[in-house]
């Protein structure tokens, strides 16, 4: 059996991690101030992938909503059968998630026969 400090210093001894990793060929290094903070500005992209999906959901209205609630709906009712009881969403418990998406459900639901009895 082995040494096990002595495999330690081996392994640390030994090159970075990192070095295995070859950075992108298209993207530049990054370029670094004197205070070590990124020259590059911040990319708020999420918030431009956000902005779309609220346009797209306010085009489409309760459709969308109904839509995107069912499919997450039966996806979770599927991963809670197959044994899933913690998610990575905000609520954490599937049970939570499930009621959630159900609510969601309901409104869509009420804004679709709304919309159907506004414009007929």
């Amino acid at each position: 059996m082995s040494d096990p400090e002595a495999d330690a210093r081996r392994i640390a001894a030994g090159p970075a991690p990192s070095s295995f990793v070859a950075p992108p060929a298209t993207d530049p290094p990054a370029e670094r101030t004197p205070s070590g903070e990124s020259a590059q500005p911040f990319d708020p992209l999420r918030l431009c992938i956000f902005a779309t999906i609220a346009l797209l959901g306010w085009i489409a209205g309760p459709v969308a909503l109904l839509v995107f609630a069912v499919l997450g709906f039966v996806g979770y009712w599927r991963a809670r059968a197959a044994g899933l009881t913690r998610s990575r969403c905000y609520l954490r418990d599937t049970r939570l998630v499930l009621s959630y998406l159900g609510v969601l459900c309901a409104a869509a639901l009420w804004g679709c026969w709304h919309l159907a009895v506004t414009l007929f």
